[in-house]
């Protein structure tokens, strides 16, 4: 660890995690007792629920008669919510099977291999970062992870999404301090740059076809430059965080540490009187000026009108795709910039040169890569077998040492749905996560829509319909003859959210779109039936749990919670069928760093959550409805607390109610199995509450959520509306000319609207006419309507034309 520590931003809690190194890049190899139980667990889960099925339906044909309306109904309920949760569960049973065959059979390529295909190859990666509202040093960290990457052309480039118009104070100085990291980057890597490539030209100079010791330990001197170069940069990190510690550790040390092992193996040859053969050195020389040779710039699509100002990530990714490989003017004669394409044989000077790329990474600000992410992930998508896999990634694990309890759940939870992901390409069901990607542009391309909005033409690539943008491009590109696969190590990382209000935010937008997407699903199953491709029943399964299960458990567990069921509808075979599903739980938790114990707290979490995923597929089925695009919410990254809405805080403390409500009320009936349940709920979802939310916070978050419901801010006095036209400046003719009449959305009652009325026009007409009987200048009229085109036309100075012929006119536009 870098030796400047200094006190955390966050203060750490009671229950935080303790451990900070990250889990090992390789998965362990699973046992043949882990892959047994896995087999073993999908077939009591089925089983169970089976039995269970049959036992309640025979006695719904003996008992029926003697049964009242009411329990038939309880029945069905209760076998349908029985049936959807058990087949959630045998779908995340499925997926750890598949996850754990994937590691089992899972080599890594060696490194000489990788070095000796990118010396022939010409590929070259785009590292696109949106950016919005993120504290400056968390996107340094991204930046840095990006830049390191072992790659032979690696382009960054900051998608910058806030607009400077209107920002002031601490928002201002962020968004400048943003813009500078890239500067402060390019400028540091100067210096190992230049020692690479010199180091490069003394190997080309001195070198011969037949290296010698003297060869190694040159190249063996070079590695431990570069190595010490990166040591004094982790050196003179200050240590705040968790994520800050896995820079310096990870990021910086760990590529050190890479480069200090190939040193090692050089000095061993030069001290055994050896070496690699040429063709080897010059590899390793090359790869030294792959690592600190990224090329670093920024895009800002907001200030260009011509492009689309939709506030998500999607559109500001697909803003600047479709602007790859063009060259452009822009143009501000109209008072805003826009961007021009200019054509091949144009020989206008371009302002803005935009390179193309043959791959993409997309990754998100708050995420870090590890040093060989790049190259292993692309070395995979260059393998004839995999020509038509358009996306490849690792989906992000969590970063360890969390200083909040909610973080450290939030993260466990990570660190499942990074098994689930994994075992989901077993059965080619793999989605996109947007956190980080390699695409190969050629698919994004594919999968292209093109519309006209407001005369420009807009290039959507990742679909922004519904807020998961990711998932619906998974499909999108399943429809096209693409695949996506998982790269089955661990080599990005994430942030979680910190706090309650945060995870919100997060957690809602995760649970509203799938229903949405759920049509182009059965659109891409038509589209591939009868094909080699055809879409199996494995994989049909596992999209449409992926897709859809929260809107199920969540109404699932509503009904457990609340509606009154007949105890004799709770079996031990219901608990045979789910105990399966949380052994398998507690054991991938425990794999993956976390305990035992956290899956009970990870049952207290998704129950105080179970409101917010509620919320979200609420949502979802309102654009279904309505067809009105859900807002995208970006997740909160400050170091403050995020105020939570009153209703999810409030909600929480309502189950618990209600769960030791029902459970003194079983008691009370001696309905022994209702009474277990309902306070098992009731003590999860307390320790929960406190933990995650914590009850001053809670306090806080609904008292303020229901004061600022039930005040009413006094409206200010209603200040004269200044006129959009100032007097004393020059026409734009130009954006008059480009826009037209740009009034059209102004309410023709305001008598502050300057549109010449059918009153001032008959005005003006009788005043030409009485002034043509007098022998006056009709073109002295014209200049004077042209000049006041309002409601009130003043024509005294047309009737009364006393030196109208001798005094210039007034050709002043207001």
């Amino acid at each position: 660890m870098a030796e400047e520590t200094t006190a955390s931003s966050r203060r750490r809690q009671w229950g935080a995690e303790r451990r900070s190194e990250p889990l090992a890049i390789m998965h362990s190899r699973p046992s043949g007792g882990a892959v047994i139980w896995a087999r073993a667990a999908m077939v009591i889960t089925v089983l169970a629920w089976f039995i269970y099925m049959i036992t309640t339906i025979v006695r719904m044909v003996i008992e029926g008669p003697t049964e009242s309306f009411i329990f038939h109904v309880q029945t069905w309920i209760y076998g349908l919510t029985v049936t959807a949760l058990t087949f959630s569960a045998l779908m995340y049973l499925t997926a750890r099977y598949g996850a754990l065959v994937r590691f089992r059979e899972h080599r890594r390529v060696e490194r000489a291999l990788i070095d000796e295909h990118f010396a022939e190859s010409d590929a070259d990666v785009t590292v696109l970062i949106p950016s919005y509202d993120e504290e400056p040093e968390v996107v340094r960290y991204t930046l840095w992870s990006a830049a390191l990457q072992e790659f032979p052309s690696v382009r960054v480039v900051l998608l910058i999404d806030d607009k400077d118009t209107g920002l002031e104070g601490a928002a201002l100085d962020r968004l400048n301090q943003t813009r500078g990291l890239l500067g402060e980057i390019a400028e540091a890597l100067e210096a190992p740059l230049q020692q690479s490539h010199e180091a490069m030209r003394v190997f080309q100079e001195l070198t011969p076809e037949v290296p010698g010791p003297e060869d190694a330990k040159r190249a063996a001197d070079a590695y431990a430059a570069a190595a010490t170069w990166l040591d004094e940069l982790a050196a003179a990190e200050k240590i705040e965080d968790h994520m800050a510690e896995f820079f310096a550790e990870q990021v910086l040390l760990g590529l050190s540490n890479d480069l200090r092992l190939t040193r090692l193996a050089l000095n061993a040859a030069y001290e055994q009187g050896g070496s690699p053969d040429r063709e080897r050195l010059e590899q390793l020389y090359r790869r030294l000026i792959w690592i600190f040779s990224a090329d670093m710039s920024s895009f800002e699509r907001k200030k260009y009108a011509s492009l689309s100002q939709e506030p998500n990530k999607a559109m500001n990714l697909n803003s600047y795709i479709s602007l790859m490989g063009g060259r452009y003017t822009i143009s501000d004669e109209t008072g805003e910039q826009l961007l021009e394409p200019l054509r091949d044989r144009d020989e206008h000077e371009p302002d803005l040169v935009i390179p193309d790329s043959r791959y993409l990474l997309t990754l998100d600000a708050d995420s870090q890569l590890l040093r060989d992410y790049c190259v292993r992930l692309v070395y995979l998508l260059e393998q004839p077998e995999n020509e038509r896999v358009a996306v490849t990634q690792t989906p992000y694990s969590s970063f360890r040492g969390a200083p909040t309890r909610i973080e450290r759940i939030a993260g466990a939870t990570t660190d499942l749905q990074h098994i689930q992901h994994q075992g989901l390409t077993y059965f080619n069901a793999t989605f996109w996560v947007g956190a980080n990607a390699v695409i190969r542009k050629e698919a994004l391309a594919d999968i292209a829509v093109t519309e006209t909005v407001g005369g420009f033409e807009i290039t959507t690539y990742v679909q922004d319909r519904t807020v998961i943008e990711d998932t619906e491009s998974s499909i999108d590109l399943g429809a096209h003859g693409w695949t996506l696969e998982n790269y089955p190590e661990r080599l990005s990382y994430s942030a979680t959210p910190p706090d309650f209000g945060s995870l919100i935010v997060q957690r809602r937008r995760w649970a509203n779109g799938g229903l949405l997407i759920m049509p182009k699903m059965f659109e891409m199953i038509r589209i591939r039936r009868g094909t080699p491709a055809r879409v199996r029943l494995t994989e049909k399964l596992l999209r449409t749990n992926y897709m859809s299960s929260l809107a199920w458990a969540s109404f699932g567990l509503i009904f457990l919670l609340f509606f009154p069921f007949d105890s004799r509808l709770l079996s031990p075979l219901v608990v045979a069928a789910a105990l399966p599903y949380f052994i398998s739980q507690a054991l991938d938790l425990r794999a993956s760093g976390h305990r035992l114990s956290d899956i009970f707290r990870i049952y207290g979490f998704n129950l105080v959550l179970l409101p917010v995923n509620l919320a979200g597929v609420l949502k979802s089925m309102q654009q279904g409805v309505t067809g009105e695009k859900i807002p995208f919410a970006r997740t909160p990254k400050v170091t403050g607390r995020t105020a939570s809405p009153a209703i999810y805080v409030i909600l929480p403390f309502v189950i618990i109610a209600f769960s030791v409500l029902t459970a003194y009320r079983d008691f009370n009936l001696g309905n022994w199995g209702n009474f277990v349940f309902a306070g098992f709920n009731a003590v999860m979802a307390t320790w929960a509450a406190v933990s995650y939310i914590g009850v001053r916070a809670a306090i806080v978050d609904a008292v303020l959520g229901v004061v600022g419901w039930l005040y009413v801010a006094p409206k200010p006095p209603k200040a004269k509306r200044k006129s959009l036209v100032d007097p004393d400046a020059e026409v734009n003719w130009q954006a008059i000319l480009y826009h037209g009449d740009r009034r059209l959305r102004r309410d023709l009652v305001r008598t502050s609207d300057r549109r010449r009325r059918l009153g001032g026009v008959r005005k003006e007409v009788t005043a030409v006419a009485e002034l043509s009987t007098g022998g006056g200048s009709r073109a002295a009229v014209n200049e004077v309507t042209l000049a006041a085109p309002s409601t009130k036309t003043d024509v005294t100075a047309v009737i009364v034309p006393t030196t109208e012929e001798s005094t210039p006119v007034d050709r002043t536009r207001s």
